[in-house]
């Protein structure tokens, strides 16, 4: 079976036009990537998007490349995987090396000072909205919503590795969906119209091929 090279060519050039427009790293990305993969290319749900993220961020690496690979290989499987890993990358390794060069000269400029001021908290703001996203398709019910409560808590009184949240989360949420399963309770695993939109998803990329 020969691969759709139109479908990876456009992996690659998302994925190459995303890289140099996101600042402030892979969750400033988030905004971004849904706007790209989601809405516009309608390629994944939203849901997708923020699951592979969570599992991006508790992968050794960067979470930009992470993320990329996992929704490269998604859409793509192994060429998709490559095809955003390169796009993801390139732009990101030849505007490094021409920032690093720069920096060199203009180290200590008042005026580019003074546009970090302006870029430190608008790359906050970013990051901040990213995490409003994932909330949405992550909090749906009273367990979801008191587990991220119990975890902000544990970041923010208890010098607990990051690594480790995730394990104790992950084993938390198969607890409660046995707990709940045990009790006779629905587990809920996303919302409602998640699923709706999910299923109108799959509609759509059964009748692309």
């Amino acid at each position: 079976m020969h691969p759709n090279w139109k479908l990876i060519s456009q992996i690659f050039l998302t994925f190459l036009k995303i890289g140099p427009i996101t600042f402030g790293g892979g969750y400033a990305m988030i905004p971004m990537i849904e706007r790209e993969i989601v809405l516009n290319k309608k390629w994944l749900h939203s849901r997708d998007v923020a699951d592979i993220f969570a599992i991006a961020g508790s992968a050794p690496g960067a979470i930009a490349i992470n993320s990329a690979v996992f929704i490269g290989y998604r859409i793509g499987k192994i060429k998709g995987a490559l095809a955003a890993l390169f796009g993801i990358l390139l732009p990101t390794f030849l505007i490094v090396i021409l920032l690093s060069i720069t920096y060199i000269y203009v180290k200590g400029n008042p005026i580019i000072e003074a546009a970090f001021q302006g870029i430190r908290p608008a790359i906050v703001a970013l990051i901040a909205f990213a995490g409003y996203k994932i909330g949405l398709t992550a909090l749906y019910d009273k367990s979801t919503i008191v587990t991220a409560i119990l975890t902000i808590v544990a970041l923010f009184y208890f010098n607990i590795h990051p690594a480790i949240i995730i394990l104790i989360g992950l084993v938390v949420g198969i607890i409660l969906v046995k707990v709940k399963n045990a009790l006779g309770y629905t587990t809920k695993l996303e919302k409602d119209h998640d699923r709706k939109r999910k299923k109108n998803l799959l509609k759509i990329n059964s009748s692309r091929r």
